[in-house]
């Protein structure tokens, strides 16, 4: 079963606003979203702040709808790059996500060979589909964006976020796993957008604080029935067992 995340949860000093999306996000059945604090360099005194403990949010964390579990929540910080020079983050820049504005008509073209620097680093693209869903000018603008950068990277290193304010906002996976055929995603695109595709983020992001990556995660692909049994048995007998092997 695919575990969906929704990292980019817009960050509010109304903490009642801001657990109500998080409740609604596991309702929908989000396993992890993410808080996103926006920072832009560009404005005056505006320097970047330490963002709030999670555990600040709630004293017993909403359980995913359909799992046995409390949502996980993750801090997220976003540089706006506003200056041509900012442009470089595709080669160098020392990031996890690079987002679309998709808000408006964006001032340049999607140039295969960065888009593709940036893939082979490890660094996803992000659309956002909130504004999608506000105004018929900005949804006009999304789809043209998106499909501009799929044309580009053929729907690799993707990531697909909500950027909600409010609980109304959200959207269920399954929904945005349609929506997202609009910006030129295929299915299984699409639902990679929103499950392993954000996994593989925090992934890079957990990795990127431990030895460049040394430590890294490993699917099982022994049956969970065999490896309970293995467990079951005292480690003196796997230890025999294991020898006679």
């Amino acid at each position: 079963m695919a575990v969906f995340m929704d990292l980019n949860i817009t960050y509010t000093t109304d903490k009642k606003r801001l657990r109500s999306v998080i409740e609604t996000a596991a309702h929908l059945g989000y396993s992890t979203v993410a808080i996103n604090y926006v920072v832009d360099l560009q404005q005056k005194k505006q320097e970047i702040g330490k963002p709030k403990c999670v555990l600040e949010l709630f004293d017993t964390f909403p359980i995913v709808q359909g799992k046995s579990r409390p949502i996980k929540v993750l801090n997220r910080l976003t540089v706006v790059a506003s200056d041509p020079s900012h442009f470089a983050a595709c080669m160098t820049f020392d990031v996890d996500i690079i987002c679309v504005a998709v808000t408006e008509k964006q001032p340049f073209f999607f140039k295969r060979s960065p888009v593709n620097g940036a893939i082979e680093r490890g660094v996803f693209f992000e659309i956002s589909y909130t504004p999608a869903i506000r105004d018929s000018t900005m949804r006009r603008y999304t789809i043209a964006n998106a499909i501009s950068l799929m044309e580009t990277c053929k729907g690799k290193n993707v990531i697909v976020t909500s950027g909600a304010e409010k609980p109304l906002e959200l959207r269920g996976p399954y929904d945005i796993a349609n929506l997202v055929l609009l910006f030129g995603l295929s299915e299984g695109d699409g639902k990679a957008a929103i499950s392993t595709n954000c996994r593989a983020v925090h992934l890079h992001g957990e990795m990127r604080k431990t030895a460049l990556g040394i430590v890294h995660s490993m699917k099982n692909e022994q049956p969970l029935t065999e490896r309970q049994e293995e467990e079951d048995v005292p480690a003196s007998k796997r230890a025999k067992i294991e020898m006679a092997q």
